[in-house]
């Protein structure tokens, strides 16, 4: 296409642009910045916009329309909530999808996907529904791979619901975004008080739903926390039961790794995550131990296979569906939500 023929392509793609607002103009239920908006998505569903296409400049829409500057401002953001337009610095805002259908683009940056969070994910996306555009990034606990993930989509998505590393220095990074548009979630990080989260606590609950269990486990001779600092484990599990063993004088220590066979009769085992889980239970079975008699199992995070595994594992953990439904709630009715979500005790054949 000649530079002249582009010219004349680009000033009637423009003025469509332009009739599709100027219509909506007489619906009395839309505000300005909302006939803005419908205004593009007709525009991108009709054929007049198309991805990689240039909206006019905020100055040439004020001159067009004749609407307040906020006004082009907050409805070129909506569009960018909703995963239809981005901003280049200096350059100018872009169509990027066609997906008119979406009300909002969000972004769910996790730890990894272990299985229980899996299950968060599954009940989050079902919860939200097809009108929620959802892309899932994971940081690994790293905090290198957390900044660049952020970097990299801060500013691209309508909401942020992020499952924090809790390390202080990545407050400011987090706190980089409005308020309205984060949602804190897992993991607690301490935050501005107009922030909102969705958390779980460490501590005080594992250490109290020990407590709980503090008659069946003096039924073993020792206990062992498989916990590994480098890990993505919260701290707060070993604390809690560190506490426990001195409080009640219980016999035990903390391992880094479980050794192949290395299985004892006599021993609580205590998880904080599946991988050594899976390979004491392998061990017990070879040996022939019988799980809640011969050798104890305690596991942090609930899931099915634990409930239905060797007659049902013991486990301490939240209710992960619980906590994607009041995330989704949260999006959906744009609250403002500070909760941590009750812990609860699992008692299986497994202690």
């Amino acid at each position: 296409m000649y530079f002249s023929e582009l010219t004349i392509f680009l000033e009637f793609s423009i003025m469509s642009l332009l009739d599709k607002i100027n219509s909506l103009k007489t619906v009395n239920t839309l505000s300005k910045h909302e006939q803005l908006v419908y205004g593009v998505i007709e525009a991108i569903d009709s054929g007049i916009l198309s991805v990689g296409d240039q909206l006019p400049s905020i100055n040439k829409m004020v001159a067009d329309l004749g609407f307040a500057r906020k006004t082009i401002v907050k409805a070129y953001e909506e569009l960018k909530e909703r995963g239809l337009v981005e901003s280049k610095k200096l350059k100018g805002y872009f169509i990027i999808s066609e997906e008119t259908k979406v009300t909002l683009r969000v972004s769910l940056l996790m730890f990894s996907f272990h299985r229980f969070q899996e299950e968060f994910y599954n009940t989050f996306r079902k919860e939200l529904g097809k009108r929620f555009q959802i892309d899932v990034f994971f940081h690994h606990n790293n905090v290198s791979i957390f900044e660049t993930i952020f970097n990299n989509i801060r500013g691209k998505y309508g909401m942020y619901v992020v499952a924090p590393i809790p390390d202080p220095t990545l407050r400011p990074l987090l706190q980089s975004i409005d308020p309205s548009k984060l949602l804190i979630v897992d993991r607690y990080l301490e935050m501005n008080s107009g922030y909102s989260y969705i958390c779980q606590e460490f501590e005080d609950t594992t250490y109290q739903k020990l407590v709980e269990l503090l008659p069946v486990i003096r039924k073993y001779k020792k206990m062992v926390l498989f916990f590994d600092r480098i890990s993505d484990y919260p701290i707060g599990i070993r604390n809690a039961y560190k506490r426990f063993l001195c409080d009640y004088d219980i016999k035990g220590g903390v391992e880094k790794k479980y050794k192949t066979g290395a299985v004892k009769k006599g021993t609580l085992y205590f998880f904080t995550g599946d991988t050594f889980l899976w390979e004491v239970l392998r061990d017990c079975r070879n040996n022939e131990y019988t799980i809640g008699n011969d050798v104890g199992i305690l596991s942090h995070n609930d899931h099915v296979v634990k409930e239905i595994a060797f007659g049902g594992i013991t486990t301490i953990s939240i209710d992960f569906k619980n906590m994607a439904k009041r995330a989704a709630d949260h999006i959906k009715n744009k609250d403002f939500t500070q909760e941590l979500i009750p812990v609860n005790l699992i008692k299986r054949h497994s202690l």
